[in-house]
């Protein structure tokens, strides 16, 4: 995900998910603001939580890749 320094004000509301759907980087910023307002009962927390996973699995991968590039240069 790519996002650029838009300055979207959005309005809080509870159909998150359709912003997600929408605007994913839009999602983001509006989620980080409700999780450091504490307002957790506002935040799309099934998705939020899908992205952590989704976040991890891409890092893990990413490892295993540098990794397999690394040992080939090593093996030559």
């Amino acid at each position: 995900m790519m996002c650029l320094g838009q300055s979207a004000t959005l309005v809080g509301t509870r159909d998150n998910t359709s912003l997600y759907d929408r605007d994913v980087c839009a999602w983001t910023r509006e989620q980080a603001r409700l999780l450091r307002e504490g307002r957790l009962g506002d935040a799309d927390i099934e998705n939020i939580a899908e992205e952590i996973e989704s976040m991890g699995r891409g890092e893990k991968r990413e490892l295993v890749n540098r990794l397999r590039v690394l040992l080939t240069h090593l093996l030559k």
